[in-house]
């Protein structure tokens, strides 16, 4: 039971800060803002639909995909990291890590995928697919888009509550933990391939 707990515990932490729910928040609600109270919720289940059938494809077809391409797991887990890595240092330098299209229809794209089901996100999900059990990385998972589609829910109330600045200093703070588990991504994927 004790590892189940400390394989968890590595597996939500990681997917929770590349979801990045809190971060997203911001963009949810200045995409709703002229919406009526019954879109916004629309708005918010299909973005959460979306974003879990696009990780739960990658999470159970991934490792058949690098199978078929022939692409070690050092090798992903070091472009993952790279990814994860450019990805967290523009969301530090911009404050978000993908460029909003207002007049992409805005659940599906672009805050189903790729804000919260994006490169991040889905590297996220294969590496740890790779080095934890399948059913702990789909519990974790599955937690985490429940977690954000009850942060969505609840994002006026959230907003108000931490404010522009808040929501924005919890970003960083999660766009720095996401830069040092991209690093360590590619220190693994390094050794894995024994370049070090």
């Amino acid at each position: 039971m004790a590892e189940f707990w400390h394989n968890f515990v590595l597996t939500f932490v990681p997917l929770f800060i590349v979801i990045d729910a809190l971060g997203t928040l911001p963009v949810l609600i200045a995409l709703g803002e002229d919406m009526a109270l019954k879109e916004r919720r629309k708005m918010i289940n299909v973005a959460t639909i979306t974003a879990t059938v696009v990780g739960l494809a990658f999470l159970f077809l991934g490792q058949f995909i690098l199978t078929v391409m022939g692409i070690s797991v050092g090798a992903f887990a070091i472009a993952g990291g790279l990814i994860l890595l450019v990805l967290s240092i523009k969301l530090i330098i911009t404050g978000r890590m993908v460029d909003v299209d207002k007049e992409e229809i805005v659940a599906i794209v672009p805050i189903g995928t790729p804000l919260t089901a994006g490169p991040a996100t889905i590297a996220t999900l294969l590496l740890l697919a790779m080095q934890f059990p399948l059913y702990v990385v789909l519990i974790s998972f599955a937690l985490n888009m429940l977690l954000a589609w009850i942060i969505f829910l609840s994002g006026n109330k959230l907003s108000h509550f931490l404010g522009k600045g808040g929501l924005g200093a919890i970003s960083k703070v999660f766009s720095l933990l996401l830069a040092a588990i991209a690093v360590s991504m590619i220190i693994n994927g390094m050794q894995m391939l024994e370049l070090v």
